[in-house]
């Protein structure tokens, strides 16, 4: 505890380790490693590039050694901490993947290894962390933020918190699990999301055709055109509560609302004036190229929505016009018939007069039901996603001094 309180030790440590962090200098524990290699002309070489905001090393792609106009390169190996000197101030730092071994950089990065008091894991937490952003930035030189330079031999002299090398290997293989978990959910929210942009295509008919590629069984008539206004009705009117939820359009994201703000209705913005009833579907008006569109499946009756959404009370199955409003190909649609340029917008009328291909009402319960139990697992894996980037910025807010 006194250790904590001296600043010393973090606020979080694995049983076993007690002893306080030394105050050590980068210089002195860094373990810097360049080897040279000779380009052959005919020898093709995979190049790397360190991403921005601690995204990692990356390939930038294979040259022959004839081409690689510059010459002095040096090899790196699976493991190595790399920084970008040019980019370091945005956080282009990180370590070499397996997958990048043998691959070659220029002598603008800086690369090291595992020392005897400083593991390159542990390094390249560090230099995520806003401490050691900051003397990347102290220790870069220049006029402009996008061309600063950084003087390697300035940051050596800076100092940094250590603890024992068996403590920053526990720390690294904590947070090395913890990324394989942020990583399986993001991956599994990204494979999702392209399903869905698949299923968008073949579940709906194709410019020029009445039926979609992809069907539920029992069901081959061919869709029907129809105007929106055909099918649901736009903007009904309704006595506002008192009190009410209020649904901006920053508070909806893709098609889930992630906000709302309480407000009285003599002091409300002008714009709060859609009053939603269970089904009901809101749609971007403006900027509709962001597809922030929301059914609302609530049983509350207090939710107004702002002027910047058209409300549609549908006809039949809202699930199945949300899925349809989303489509690349409607969107296309909507712009067309767009004014403005910088904040494109729509209005209710024009949206209203759309035509749209529809199928049979029961058809469209069943594909609404398949894109709505869809959007409900990618909005599953999204929030553990967000749940488990919240848990790692909690742990290295208190597990680092």
């Amino acid at each position: 505890m006194a250790d904590q309180i001296t600043g010393k030790a973090p606020r979080i440590r694995f049983k076993a380790h007690s002893e306080p962090w030394a105050d050590e200098k980068i210089g002195d524990v860094l373990a810097e490693k360049r080897r040279p290699i000779v380009l052959e002309d005919d020898q093709r070489y995979e190049l790397i590039t360190v991403k921005r905001r601690n995204e990692g090393v990356v390939s930038r792609g294979h040259l022959f050694g004839r081409d690689i106009m510059v010459k002095n390169y040096a090899e790196l190996k699976a493991g190595d901490f790399v920084i970008s000197k040019r980019q370091v101030v945005h956080g282009a730092t990180g370590i070499v993947p397996p997958a990048l071994d043998c691959a070659i950089v220029s002598n603008e990065y800086l690369t090291a290894v595992d020392s005897e008091r400083l593991l390159t894991e542990f390094l390249a937490i560090v230099a995520s962390l806003p401490a050691m952003r900051r003397k990347f930035f102290l220790s870069s030189y220049g006029v402009d933020i996008e061309k600063l330079f950084f003087d390697a031999d300035d940051w050596r002299k800076r100092n940094v918190m250590l603890p024992d090398v068996q403590e920053q290997s526990r720390v690294g293989q904590f947070f090395r699990q913890l990324d394989k978990l942020l990583d399986l959910h993001e991956r599994k929210h990204e494979k999702l999301a392209e399903l869905k942009a698949a299923m968008l295509q073949k579940m709906f008919p194709k410019p020029g055709s009445t039926a979609p590629e992809v069907r539920f069984r029992g069901f081959s008539e061919p869709w029907v055109e129809k105007k929106l206004k055909n099918i649901g009705t736009f903007n009904p009117k309704e006595v506002l509560p008192e009190c009410f939820e209020y649904v901006d359009l920053e508070s909806v994201v893709g098609t889930e609302m992630v906000g709302h703000r309480t407000e009285m209705r003599t002091t409300a913005p002008s714009r709060a004036q859609r009053l939603a009833r269970k089904g009901d579907l809101f749609f971007q008006t403006v900027r509709p190229y962001q597809k922030n569109n929301h059914l609302f499946n609530l049983p509350d009756e207090n939710y107004v929505f702002s002027t910047g959404y058209a409300q549609i009370r549908p006809q039949d199955d809202g699930s199945f016009l949300l899925s349809l409003m989303q489509r690349d190909e409607f969107v296309r649609v909507v712009l067309a018939n767009c004014t403005g340029t910088s904040y494109p917008a729509i209005t209710a009328n024009a949206l209203s007069d759309i035509f749209v291909l529809i199928p049979s009402a029961d058809e469209q319960k069943k594909i609404g039901a398949y894109f709505f139990n869809l959007d409900k697992l990618i909005a599953r894996h999204a929030a553990q996603v967000c749940k488990l980037q919240q848990i790692k910025l909690a742990f290295l807010d208190k597990m680092f001094i």
